[in-house]
């Protein structure tokens, strides 16, 4: 076997924030009506987990309403999400970092060819 090369510095220890657009209709699919709100902030949560790489994920209060806007059953297709990667102020937390996800507003018909961008943030 080839010599393993030296560490690379990970890119997850960077601050950085992101705009995503999460497909939850093919999340919530086969899920019960009554449950399908909540899986919906739990599948945000997952999908921030494994895009941010951090394990300490804060929902905006915003964000929140946005998905329970049209109830418990009717969870938006699709939802715009802005995920800021942050450094934890707390000094006896296990995570340096925790990502924070918020709610992007898109007129409903406004997906259409809409990528993932890089937001520059102003700290």
């Amino acid at each position: 076997m080839a010599p393993r090369k030296d560490k690379k510095s990970s890119a997850i220890g960077d601050v950085v924030t992101r705009e995503y657009t999460i497909n939850l209709h093919k999340r919530l699919h086969g899920i019960g009506f009554k449950y399908r709100a909540p899986r919906a902030v739990k599948e945000i949560k997952k999908f921030a987990e494994k895009q941010m790489g951090t394990q300490d994920v804060r929902i905006d209060t915003r964000l929140n309403k946005a998905i329970w806007s049209q109830g418990v059953r009717g969870v938006p297709f699709r939802m715009r999400v802005r995920l800021a990667r942050m450094r934890n102020e707390d000094e006896d937390s296990v995570h340096k970092l925790y990502t924070l996800v918020t709610h992007v507003p898109i007129p409903k018909n406004g997906f259409k060819g809409l990528q993932t961008e890089n937001v520059e943030t102003s700290e």
